[in-house]
C-alpha cells in the first residue's frame, strides 16, 4: 500500500512539473507573439517614415528613388522576404544618410525637425525591438530543447521560434549612440 501512496505522488508531481512546463512555454511562445507584433510595429513606422521621406521632394532625385523604392519594397514583402527587404532599407537609409547634408536639407523643409525626429527615433527603436524578439525566442528555443519538452510533445503543434536576421546599423548621422562613443 506504502508503495503505490509513493508511486502515486510521483505521477501528481511529475503530471504538476509537465504541466507548468507547458505553461511556462505557453508563455514564451505569447512573449515571442507580442515582440513580433511590436517589432512589425516598429519596422512599419520606419518604413512608411522613410517612404514620406521618398516622396517629399526634399532630397535630391537619385537619393529620393533609392529611399522610396526600398521603403515600398519593406512594407509590401512576402514574409520570406522581409527580413532581406528590411536589410535592404537599412542600406539604403545609410547610403542616403551617409552625410550630415542630407539630414540638414530635411530639417531645413517645413516639419522637417520633426521628420528627423520621427526617423531617428524609428531607427533606434528597430534593433531594440528585435533585440527582444530575438531574446523571447532564444528562451523559447532553450525550453523546447529539453527532452521532457520534446518526448511529452509539450510545444504541442506550435511552430519552432525564428529569429528574425536583419542589418539593423543605423545610419550614424541619426544615431544619438553615436556621439556617446
Amino acid at each position: 500500500m506504502t508503495t503505490l501512496i509513493w508511486i502515486a505522488a510521483a505521477v501528481v508531481l511529475i503530471g504538476i512539473y509537465l504541466s507548468w512546463t507547458a505553461g511556462r512555454l505557453d508563455r514564451l511562445h505569447a512573449r515571442i507573439d507580442a515582440a513580433r507584433a511590436a517589432l512589425d510595429a516598429q519596422l512599419l513606422r520606419r518604413a512608411s517614415v522613410a517612404q514620406e521621406l521618398g516622396t517629399s521632394g526634399i532630397l535630391d532625385p537619385a537619393a529620393s528613388i533609392v529611399l522610396y523604392e526600398a521603403a515600398h519594397e519593406a512594407r509590401q514583402a512576402e514574409e520570406e522576404q522581409r527580413e532581406v527587404a528590411e536589410s535592404a532599407l537599412s542600406q539604403a537609409l545609410r547610403a542616403v544618410f551617409d552625410d550630415e547634408r542630407q539630414v540638414d536639407a530635411v530639417r531645413e523643409a517645413p516639419g522637417g525637425e520633426q521628420t528627423v525626429t520621427e526617423l531617428t527615433a524609428a531607427v533606434r527603436r528597430v534593433p531594440m525591438a528585435r533585440r527582444f524578439h530575438n531574446d523571447a525566442v532564444r528562451a523559447a528555443r532553450a525550453v523546447r530543447r529539453h527532452r521532457v519538452v520534446r518526448w511529452f510533445r509539450l510545444a504541442g503543434h506550435a511552430p519552432f521560434p525564428m529569429a528574425f536576421e536583419m542589418d539593423d546599423e543605423p545610419p550614424a548621422v541619426l544615431d544619438d549612440r553615436a556621439a556617446d562613443r
